[in-house]
């Protein structure tokens, strides 16, 4: 269990040789001692189906061995020393399937294996300790029993260990009870209620037991500290009764995420020093999550979450006020939570990184951060730690980390300066919708809605590209397992998720531009159905949104710097007032941005081109910079067309279009319009 576990984690290191099922199966099983590879024989195109076959073969070869051994030292030992030797046999392991719906629990077969007798001896530095005449009770002090068979009441303080001191109890700070059997796997015998397998605890690989003997959640100390997983001190102690020797341990895990079966849950576990095992979860969690461990039927684990379609607590008060006064929105709360759950679930597609051939890792040290940055560095490093979305690195990548100013909420946005992986990525060419062509569907639209995603990047996973995400910060190297901010490639594919989500629905009544839904319908009725199904869609996808930049049942909506309404398409007076406020440009450079703000809205504003040729002609290569009164004339004349910009009405398809021509000796030109209004212009030179 060891080596599959250790596997486990360094196959994170080299995505390339593990990339399906069988691959990881042929590469666990090159690593097995020869004679077990020989035992095994076949190839396996099943990683679990090698692991549970593994574990099986192991416990018929020690069987086999110690059959043999006894046999030996019975032909050869006196009488007298036949009566102290025991029919010891190795406990075998449990596994859970968790990709299947059913969480099988393995057994061995009752005519292999015989019945478990507690040893006299202690066969084995790691099996566990037997009652005897020179092992007593931990509890009691008298002997022929294990301390958790004891009848006699619970003491909280545990024997004194040999060679040690009495450990004195803390006066005015009563430490609390705990109980835990089983903190190797080893020490666990045939028919205890308890099953172990691998899940995913914030992100990383986790060796979960399910004990029910236990009474909290452990993990394991060394588990935490490999991870980084932040401990806090708490002031009353725990007191666990383990195996051999009890445990004092004030230290917790305030926060972790733990995945079984598709489903997240937020664990706090106790921290025990000699605890094998990553994670324990004991009676607390199963007590919580009304979990059973059906180990009569030997079948499935049953998890029932209680309230799971009620999850007023995830959201803000203030705005659960304001939804559950919304229409067909009251409905669902679960797609508004106040944070996003934890790591997303498996997608159809997951983002890749595919990187240019013969490329070298690229690696560039952090930039230096004011002291008020280091603090909010820290601060958001350890939140993103907490909810999975990011991990310890030991990559050969790492690119800078830095600051980005959030315009919505005034603070900053961890971000990676990602310029160095972008260089060597091959470019993503799915293309962008144009936002003329998305405004054209919504000719006769009356009611609107828009809903915005909370973190939208982070709600996608990455796979197999995940050491490529490395990002250099004062307080180490980390990457990211899901979609980061600053990927080149991070908006296409984004875009490419959106629209395969809704695609019955794009053109119909909903427009999507990246992370930014719009449903539009002619009438309050339709809009009820319309906007059920676009948040059904979210629902099903779990696909989350942050509800206080949304907005349900208006008659005009600012979306994508444009004002819409049953009128038409308009220009968002608080975006155009950042044109009207840009000062005089005084270099190339700024000439560039005004244009290409003031070009957003270039539909709006008549002959825009010609308007703006003189200062255009600045940009040009080796064209000597002067602002001339025809520059100063042009950037005027463009911020005053801003404002009074008129409503362009989008085109209804159900009518009927009129096309004019005119030719010269320069061209043909053309222009389409519907009734008495230009929809279109389209030269031809």
């Amino acid at each position: 269990m060891q080596y599959v576990q250790t596997f486990i984690q360094l196959s994170d290191y080299s995505p390339g040789d593990v990339a399906d099922d069988p691959s990881r199966a042929a590469r666990l099983l090159q690593g097995f001692d020869p004679t077990l590879q020989t035992h095994l024989g076949r190839r396996y195109q099943s990683f679990s189906e090698l692991v549970d076959t593994t574990l099986d073969m192991e416990n018929r070869l020690r069987v086999a061995n110690e059959d043999q051994k006894r046999k030996r030292q019975a032909s050869s030992a006196p009488e007298s020393s036949q009566k102290q030797k025991t029919n010891y046999q190795q406990q075998p392991r449990y596994m859970i399937r968790p990709n299947q719906s059913c969480w099988f629990h393995r057994t061995p077969q009752q005519q292999q294996y015989p019945a478990y007798r507690a040893p006299t001896q202690l066969p084995a530095p790691r099996a566990p300790t037997a009652p005897g005449p020179g092992n007593p009770c931990f509890n009691c002090g008298k002997t022929g029993h294990f301390s958790r068979e004891c009848r006699a009441s619970r003491r909280i303080q545990g024997p004194t260990p040999a060679g040690g001191s009495q450990q004195t109890k803390p006066k005015g700070n009563t430490p609390r009870k705990g109980q835990v059997h089983y903190i190797h796997l080893e020490q666990i015998p045939v028919g205890e209620p308890v099953l172990a397998s691998t899940f995913s605890v914030n992100g990383h690989p986790t060796i979960v037991l399910f004990d029910s003997g236990a009474t909290h959640t452990f993990i394991n100390q060394s588990y935490a500290s490999k991870y980084g997983i932040k401990t806090s001190c708490i002031k009353e102690s725990y007191n666990i009764s383990a195996p051999r020797n009890p445990i004092n341990t004030n230290l917790i895990v305030k926060r972790l995420l733990l995945s079984i079966g598709g489903e997240d849950f937020i664990i706090s576990p106790v921290v025990l020093p000699h605890q094998e095992i990553d994670v324990i979860l004991g009676m607390s969690w199963m007590n919580e999550n009304h979990a059973v461990l059906d180990i009569g039927s030997r079948t499935i684990l049953k998890v029932h979450i209680p309230n799971q379609k009620h999850i007023e607590p995830t959201v803000n008060a203030t705005e659960l006020q304001e939804i559950k006064k919304i229409p067909i929105v009251c409905e669902f709360l679960d797609v508004f939570p106040k944070e996003l759950p934890g790591l997303p679930p498996d997608r159809n597609v997951e983002f890749s990184i595919e990187l240019v051939p013969g490329t070298a890792p690229v690696s560039r040290r952090p930039y230096r951060m004011a002291p008020d940055e280091l603090k909010e560095l820290k601060t958001q490093l350890q939140e993103q730690l907490d909810k999975g979305f990011i991990r310890p690195s030991s990559s050969p990548w790492g690119c800078p980390a830095l600051f980005v100013e959030k315009k919505d909420q005034g603070g900053k946005r961890l971000c990676v300066d990602y310029r160095p992986l972008n260089v060597v990525t091959v470019k993503n060419k799915y293309p962008l919708p144009h936002i003329d062509i998305l405004f054209d569907q919504l000719a006769g639209a009356r009611v609107f809605s828009k809903v915005d995603l909370r973190s939208g990047y982070y709600q996608i996973k990455i796979q197999e590209d995940i050491p490529k995400t490395a990002f250099s910060t004062r307080y180490g190297l980390y990457e990211y397992l899901v979609m980061s901010f600053g990927l080149t490639n991070a908006q296409a594919f984004f875009m490419f998720m959106m629209n395969s989500v809704f695609i019955n629905e794009l053109d119909k009544f909903v427009v999507v531009f990246i992370d930014d839904i719009l449903i539009y319908s002619k009438n309050k009725e339709e809009h009820e159905e319309h906007l059920r199904i676009v948040l059904t869609q979210l629902r099903e996808h779990k696909l989350y949104a942050k509800f206080s930049k949304c907005a349900f049942w208006l008659k005009e909506v600012s979306f994508l710097g444009h004002i819409l309404s049953e009128k038409g398409v308009a220009v968002d007076p608080c975006k155009v007032e950042s044109v009207l406020n840009w000062k005089q440009p005084e270099s190339v450079t700024e000439i560039r941005s005004f244009l290409g703000l003031a070009g957003y809205y270039r539909r709006f504003i008549k002959d825009f081109s010609k308007t703006a040729k003189p200062m255009t002609s600045l940009t040009k290569k080796n064209a000597k910079y002067t602002w001339s009164p025809n520059c100063e004339e042009a950037f005027q004349s463009l911020k005053r067309s801003l404002t009074t910009a008129p409503v362009l009405a989008p085109p209804d398809v159900t009518k009927p279009f009129d096309v004019y021509c005119d030719a010269s000796g320069n061209g043909l030109d053309c222009v389409l319009m519907q009734e008495g209004k230009v929809s279109l212009t389209l030269p031809v030179n």
